[in-house]
């Protein structure tokens, strides 16, 4: 396998930018999930399971290494009273490296009727502890659109499922892939280019694949990775 598309989400839940070559550390993709929008009434971070309107802005990462976050109007924030402007309630927009202790998390229960928070990663705002990177396969994903899924890498080929308990390598950063990635309502949900609410996603991945899609990994060795790296043993 090969790989054909980087993807970097400076913004969790945001969408991101492709990329051709990125560094890849015990963080992950240098500048993934690294800010988050917290609710300041509730203390509880913001994501697209709850709000999905947060999948219709996009961040960015800066050439300082900040990070801006445009609008579905064009505008260019990081302004909290903008953001909260836009969201309808009082948010304020988070870099890890601020937050380094448990975070919660809104999130509603699979019925969408009921939601309860969840407690995600320290570090980097990933959802889990033992990922850092998310991969996953064109043969894997099918007639899938690819974006569901918020992968930061899409190999070229099929075949990831079965690297779990391996280490690889892919460009010159070495990965750990650790476990399948479980999936949530986030993939039924619409966003830019044309993509609708599409529940059966989520009930086809529970019946046909134990509720998991794509596998995550950590970074024991970091690197740079590059689209047409190729993914081979360790």
């Amino acid at each position: 396998m090969r790989v054909q598309e980087l993807w970097r989400y400076p913004v969790k839940s945001l969408q991101g930018e492709r990329l051709d070559r990125v560094d890849v550390g015990p963080e992950g993709l240098t500048g993934d999930r690294r800010w988050a929008l917290f609710d300041r009434s509730s203390g509880y971070g913001l994501t697209a399971r709850r709000v999905p309107d947060l999948l219709f802005a996009a961040a960015r990462l800066r050439a300082d290494g900040g990070v801006e976050v445009v609008l579905p109007d064009g505008t260019v924030t990081t302004d909290d009273g903008v953001l909260s402007d836009w969201l309808g309630r009082p948010v304020t927009l988070r870099a890890s490296e601020a937050d380094r202790g448990p975070r919660h998390y809104e999130a509603p229960d699979d019925d969408e009727d009921v939601w309860d928070a969840f407690e995600g990663a320290s570090g980097a705002f990933h959802d889990s502890s033992r990922i850092r990177v998310s991969l996953v396969s064109t043969g894997t994903l099918g007639t899938w659109d690819r974006r569901r899924f918020r992968a930061n890498v899409l190999l070229d080929g099929a075949g990831e499922d079965g690297l779990v308990g391996s280490t690889v390598r892919l460009g010159s950063a070495v990965l750990d892939v650790l476990k399948p990635v479980s999936r949530c309502v986030m993939v039924t949900r619409p966003q830019p280019g044309g993509i609708g609410r599409d529940t059966g996603i989520l009930k086809t991945i529970h019946r046909e694949r134990g509720s998991v899609l794509a596998v995550g990994a950590l970074v024991p060795v970091p690197g740079t990775v590059a689209v047409g790296d190729e993914l081979v043993p360790a």
